[in-house]
C-alpha cells in the first residue's frame, strides 16, 4: 500500500488562501470569507474530502462561468415557518448559509423553520449548518442532494448523489451530539481521497461498470458507483437507499431544484446530465426551537444524562467503547486548531495549480 507525503498548513493560512481565490473569480468580500469559512471548517473537524481538497472543483466551475459569484438570493414562497429559496445559482457555500439563517431566523419567531432551497451548488459539510444552530440553542437539520454517484439498491448505474443528512442537539455541560452522515456506503470523497493515496477501498463501498463489487477506487471512479448505506439487502442497503430518495425529494422537488439522475456535476470532469428537471442542486434545512417542546435547561441536562449514559456502555473487546456523535471530529478540531491541517501532496499540488493561476501565493 503506498504511503503518501503530507504537509502540515496553520488553518488561518488556508483560511486567507481561499477567501483570495474566491475574491479572485468575483466573490464579494463577506461572501469569500463565508465560502472560505465553510471550507475550513471541514479541514479543522478532520473531514478532509469537503475542506481545500475541494477547492479545484470550485474554482473550475467559477472560472468556467458556471457558477455565479455575485447571486440575488430570494424567497419564493413562504409562510411563517416555511420557506422556499432561489438560489441564483450561486455558491452553496454562500447559498447554503444564507438560507440556514433564514430557518433560525423563522424558528425564532414560530418556533421552529423549514427552508427548501434550490438553484444552488456544493454546500459543504451538512455539519456545518446544524452546528450554527447549537449556538442559537437550537436543533438543526441540514441536507442536501448532489450529482448522481450512488446507485439504487439491486441498480448498476448511477441515479443518486450520496445525499448527506445532519442534525445535532445541544448539551448542558456535555457537548452536543452532532450527526453529519452520507447516505450512501462512503462519501465520494473518500473515494478521491483513497485514490490520491493509492489504497484500496473497503468491500461494499462501491461497484465498477459492470454492477460487480470492487475494492479500487479506479473502478468506481471510471464508471462504477457507490453503493447505499448498508450497501446490500441482507446488511440494511435497502435503508440507505429509502433515506437518500428522502433527500433527494426534500431538497430536490420541494424546491423545484434537479433530483436524481439529473442533478449537475460538481466538478467538470464528471457526467453533464442530458435534461433537467429544475434548477441546480437543492438543500433543506430545519431549525426548532427546543422551548417549543420542553424547557430548554431541562433538554439540555437531559442531554448529559443521555451522552453520559451511552458514554458508559460495556465495551466491545478491543475497543474504548462507543463513541458519541461528533466525537471524532471534536477531537481532530482541537488537535488541528493547535498543530495546523495536514494536506496530502496531491491536494498540495492542486493548490499550488490554484496559485499559479490566481498569482494568490501559496507555499
Amino acid at each position: 500500500m503506498a504511503s503518501v507525503e503530507a504537509k502540515v498548513f496553520p488553518i488561518e493560512a488556508l483560511r486567507e488562501f481561499t477567501t483570495r481565490v474566491f475574491l479572485h473569480f468575483g466573490v464579494p468580500k463577506s461572501d469569500a470569507d463565508q465560502a472560505a469559512d465553510v471550507l475550513a471548517s471541514a479541514d479543522l473537524r478532520g473531514i478532509d474530502s469537503h475542506g481545500v481538497a475541494r477547492l479545484s472543483c470550485y474554482v473550475d466551475l467559477l472560472g468556467e462561468g458556471l457558477i455565479n459569484p455575485t447571486p440575488k438570493i430570494k424567497i419564493v414562497r413562504s409562510t411563517p415557518s416555511t420557506a422556499t429559496i432561489d438560489g441564483d445559482n450561486g455558491l452553496g457555500l454562500v447559498v447554503g448559509p444564507q438560507a440556514n439563517q433564514i430557518a433560525m431566523d423563522m424558528a425564532e419567531r414560530a418556533g421552529s423553520g423549514w427552508v427548501s432551497i434550490g438553484n444552488s451548488n456544493h454546500f459543504g459539510i451538512a455539519g456545518y449548518y446544524v452546528m450554527k444552530a447549537l449556538e442559537r440553542d437550537m436543533i438543526g437539520w441540514a441536507m442536501t442532494n448532489s450529482t448522481k454517484l450512488v446507485t439504487p439498491l439491486w441498480g448498476a448505474e448511477r441515479m443518486l448523489g450520496t445525499n448527506p443528512i445532519a442534525i445535532a442537539f445541544p448539551g448542558k455541560e456535555e457537548p452536543p451530539i452532532v450527526i453529519d452522515m452520507a447516505t450512501c456506503t462512503a462519501a465520494y470523497g473518500k473515494i478521491e481521497i483513497a485514490r490520491r493515496l493509492g489504497k484500496s477501498i473497503p468491500q461494499g463501498w462501491g461497484i465498477d461498470n459492470q454492477g460487480l463489487d470492487t475494492t479500487n477506487p479506479d473502478d468506481v471512479v471510471a464508471g462504477g458507483c457507490l453503493l447505499p448505506l448498508g450497501s446490500d439487502r441482507e446488511r440494511g442497503g435497502h435503508k440507505g437507499y429509502g433515506l437518500a430518495v428522502m433527500v433527494d425529494v426534500l431538497c430536490g422537488v420541494l424546491s423545484g431544484a434537479n433530483w436524481g439522475p439529473f442533478a449537475p456535476p460538481f466538478a467538470l470532469r464528471q457526467e453533464i446530465p442530458a435534461r433537467s428537471v429544475g434548477k441546480g442542486i437543492g438543500h433543506f434545512f430545519g431549525a426548532m426551537r427546543i422551548d417549543g417542546f420542553i424547557e430548554a435547561d431541562e433538554f439540555k441536562r437531559q442531554m448529559d444524562d443521555f451522552i453520559r449514559t451511552f458514554r458508559a456502555t460495556k465495551p466491545a473487546p478491543g475497543t474504548n467503547g462507543p463513541l458519541i456523535p461528533g466525537d471524532p471530529e471534536r477531537e481532530a478540531e482541537k488537535i488541528r486548531s493547535k498543530q495546523g491541517v495536514p494536506l496530502i501532496m496531491p491536494v498540495v499540488e492542486e493548490l499550488r495549480v490554484i496559485s499559479k493561476k490566481t498569482g494568490i501565493p501559496f507555499s
